[in-house]
């Protein structure tokens, strides 16, 4: 399973760093200063050995300067790791803010088919997961492998200052070490990119288990969602185990080319002691023995970097592959001021599969202050519609035009700022109560959002919370009832007065008494303003201006109540099976 990373992925991997090169030059320069001091401690010790061995060279005081030399380029050694160290947390800890920032901001420009195409769970793992494994691989790992490469040019500097013959079997042997490493890797990244992509859909079930505990329960499926995540625990154990276990093997595969290369140096140096005559000593090669060590050593760790590279190019490439995604159609350069509510739908056609048509050639006229009522059965594309109204999707064919301006011209701001809307799906942020009814008028003032509230009929609960409008609310509402939860999305549209009105199955989870008075409230704010109302009980909607009967993307029918009824026809039996 060999695969690599998508052309250009270690460039822009790169490209990320490069915006804290002062960082990277100084940590470069403190590694190169780390190396340096680390090379140059073994010739002091061999000069220190050669000044005491043989006979009556017995004074200690001799190897006081090498030692004391030796000392302070250790202390200096030690700083420069140290600093080394810091550089590099402080870039990768920058990098992984920099890039959560752009994937987060991405997020906001992703069309909504992205999203919905999408689990949760996998964005959420591309944000956390990933990108902790790339700073942790790239970042890190460069450096260390700076500072390998750096090690052994210099290590191979010394030795052919005291011994070619013995450099030369060092390098002779080492490429054993070198074509290990990259055969192994080259089969590392496919691994790596299987693992974070099964571990992304185990975040995925793990949060939807999470979210819909409640349901899962009801209809007794733990033992379903177990089986499935025990088969994706099962699946990310044997693609992990395949990661781990061709990551591992080029450390033992090393290690043995390195023992070798340790041993040649030993004889070689040794033999080189007793025949040259005092031109190779002891010392040098307890220095030589040394350089070999540290001249192996980096070939270990420049095969681990490069197993933990290929894991983080793997991260890179998934993170990079959502910055690549589309952004949504480009926004409009229309803002206009003025606001009537006249909305003009002509020849629509749209599918969120092209190969599965769903709304087709729809055209609708609606002027301002009426109410438009769409009703239908389920699947119909009532839903669809209020997407296409608000622009969460734009249409395959045909326009949409508010007030005579083309919505595809207009930003979307000045668009969405038109309506209020409330969805039969509730959405509360964690906060205080009244930050999520003051979410869309963030300057709102207490008289204002007490007013609302009392218009909404959300006051008589909401002064009964322990802290009132300050009172802390989780997730998604926390322990609100589904009820309350939806009151309080009705006072934020309340407190808003937009000039036009969206309403999908906004009173769905209301009981009867407080839904009557809730639709007086309605009857009120939607008088001069421009109003859609999605609806299955037809009790909420006999009231409307016009009556748009939806099926399988078509307006069937359309009229008042009163004039639907004397057709007799599809609306006439859907007000039947509610009433008759």
């Amino acid at each position: 399973m060999k695969q690599k990373a998508p052309q250009g992925t270690l460039k822009r991997c790169l490209k990320a760093v490069s915006h804290y090169k002062p960082l990277v030059a100084l940590s470069l320069l403190f590694a190169a200063a780390e190396v340096f001091f680390t090379l140059y401690t073994p010739l002091l010790f061999g000069q220190a050995i050669d000044r005491i061995i043989g006979i009556a060279k017995t004074d200690v005081s001799l190897v006081d300067r090498p030692l004391l030399t030796a000392a302070v380029m250790t202390a200096v050694c030690a700083a420069a790791s140290w600093l080394t160290g810091s550089l590099n947390n402080r870039m990768a800890c920058r990098t992984v803010q920099r890039l959560r920032g752009d994937l987060y901001a991405k997020i906001n420009t992703l069309p909504l088919s992205y999203l919905d195409s999408h689990p949760t769970g996998e964005t959420v793992s591309r944000m956390s997961a990933d990108i902790d494994r790339f700073s942790d691989g790239l970042l890190l790992g460069a450096t260390q492998l700076f500072s390998g490469v750096l090690t052994i040019a210099g290590t191979l500097v010394f030795m052919l200052r005291m011994n070619l013959v013995i450099t030369a079997a060092v390098v002779v042997l080492t490429p054993l070490s070198l074509f290990a490493a990259k055969l192994i890797a080259g089969r590392t990244y496919g691994f790596f990119r299987e693992q974070s992509a099964v571990r992304a859909d185990q975040t995925a079930l793990i949060n939807e288990t999470a979210g819909n505990l409640k349901t899962l329960r009801a209809f007794c499926q733990q033992a379903t969602y177990l089986g499935k995540f025990n088969a994706l625990n099962e699946n990310l154990k044997k693609v992990s185990l395949k990661a781990i276990f061709w990551s591992s093997i080029t450390n033992p595969v090393t290690r043995f080319v390195n023992s070798l290369v340790y041993a040649v140096v030993a004889l070689a140096g040794a033999f080189a002691a007793i025949t040259s005559g005092g031109a190779f000593t002891v010392g040098m090669l307890t220095a030589m023995l040394s350089y070999a060590d540290k001249y192996t050593k980096p070939f270990n760790e420049i095969s681990g970097v490069a197993a933990e590279l290929q894991n983080a190019l793997a991260c890179a490439a998934r993170v990079f592959e959502m910055l690549d995604t589309a952004d949504e159609a480009p926004d409009g350069e229309l803002a206009p001021e003025t606001v009537n509510g006249d909305v003009e739908i002509c020849e629509v056609s749209f599918s969120y599969d092209k190969a599965k048509p769903l709304i087709e050639d729809f055209n609708l006229s609606v002027k301002r202050g009426q109410k438009i009522a769409i009703v239908g059965p389920t699947g119909c594309g009532k839903t669809t519609f209020i997407n296409l109204l608000m622009r969460f999707y734009d249409t395959d064919k045909g326009t949409i035009a508010v007030d005579g301006v083309e919505i595809k011209k207009m930003k979307r701001k000045a668009l969405r700022s038109r309506y209020g809307m409330v969805l039969q799906e509730t959405w509360l942020t964690p906060g205080t109560v009244r930050e999520n009814i003051a979410f869309g008028k963030p300057d709102a003032t207490e008289e204002e959002i007490v007013a609302a509230a009392k218009r909404a009929h959300a006051w008589s609960f909401i002064k009964r919370l322990p802290q009132g409008l300050d009172t802390m609310i989780g997730e998604d509402g926390g322990s609100l009832s589904e009820g309350q939860k939806q009151l309080l999305c009705i006072t934020r549209v309340m407190l808003c007065l937009p000039p036009m009105l969206i309403l999908d199955e906004a009173t769905s989870s209301i009981d009867t008494r407080t839904e009557i008075r809730i639709q007086k409230a309605f009857d009120e704010m939607m008088t001069g303003r421009t109003s859609f109302i999605v609806a299955h009980r037809l009790s909420t909607i006999l009231g409307a201006d016009r009556i748009l009967v939806m099926d399988k993307g078509r307006i069937i029918e359309q009229g008042t109540h009163e004039e639907l009824l004397a057709k007799n026809g599809f609306y006439t039996n859907l007000f039947n099976s509610q009433f008759a």
